[in-house]
């Protein structure tokens, strides 16, 4: 059940235009409010149902003047099935184990972070994140978070290798994937496409409805993964609805939209000049 909030408890804000990560020529700008400490996670449910996304104490979307090609992207777990090939990517990924952690940063996490960034994001917003920064991206937060590492299956009783790791929201109606990275040297696993069907699995074991997966953005070569999950829905003007295999194929369209997943770019970095109060 979608529970409501009081809207002029949150304060919302606009950010200057800044060159889009996605579409070249284009410009991006996001509206944001800052979640608050004792309704976080109700704010963040709600918000996220209408395409907000989360960077530690943040929620923000698309606000762009120019291009509505920035579309939030869910998957419906119940209605989902397996294809061959995602079933071989999970069996190639059975050697891996599972494990639910709190939301605390660890150095291990960090050193496979950076290699993760600097294989496969050495140009973009988040290359020079340091150890602090990781810091807060995983625990600045008051909304139900936690990071679920996959290591290989330990031959002593110690844990095994960290070969991918995830922060996740747990919200009202499913999962929100926030951020995930792994090792970039092991292309055969798959593991951006394992870590989403493997919460896929997680969701329909535990009888949510959805995995958020974050915007998608036809036309950018960054975000064209996304569109190969189906079921997929998207969130339109009118509700959440399925993507057809038109829209999978579709070139951008013209008109708010394209900005970086996640939280490639910390908004809670931003300094008073760069944005506009809208309250």
């Amino acid at each position: 059940m979608t529970q409501h909030f009081p809207t002029r408890q949150l304060r919302f804000f606009l950010t200057a235009p800044t060159p889009c990560p996605y579409l070249p020529g284009r410009e991006e700008r996001k509206v944001f409010a800052h979640l608050p400490l004792s309704d976080g996670p109700i704010v963040n449910d709600s918000l996220t149902q209408v395409g907000f996304r989360r960077s530690q104490n943040i929620a923000y979307r698309p606000a762009c003047e120019t291009c509505r090609a920035c579309q939030s992207a869910r998957a419906p777990a119940a209605e989902y099935i397996l294809s061959r090939s995602e079933r071989k990517i999970l069996g190639r990924n059975d050697d891996l184990e599972r494990h639910l952690v709190e939301a605390e940063a660890t150095l291990e996490q960090f050193e496979l972070l950076r290699r993760y960034l600097l294989a496969r994001h050495a140009d973009g917003g988040m290359a020079e994140m340091t150890w602090p920064d990781y810091v807060a991206m995983v625990e600045d937060t008051a909304v139900r978070t936690h990071l679920i590492e996959y290591r290989r299956k330990s031959l002593d009783r110690g844990p095994g290798d960290l070969v991918a790791c995830v922060l996740v929201d747990v919200l009202a109606d499913g999962l929100s994937l926030v951020y995930s990275f792994y090792e970039p040297d092991q292309p055969r696993r798959s593991l951006g496409s394992f870590i989403i069907l493997d919460h896929i699995v997680q969701a329909q074991q535990n009888a949510l409805p959805y995995v958020y997966l974050g915007y998608w953005v036809p036309g950018s070569e960054k975000m064209a993964y996304k569109a190969r999950f189906s079921p997929l829905e998207i969130l339109k003007p009118g509700g959440w609805s399925l993507m057809s295999a038109r829209e999978r194929g579709a070139r951008p369209p013209r008109g708010p939209g394209a900005l970086k997943d996640a939280c490639d770019l910390p908004l809670s970095d931003a300094q008073p000049a760069d944005i506009e109060d809208l309250d």
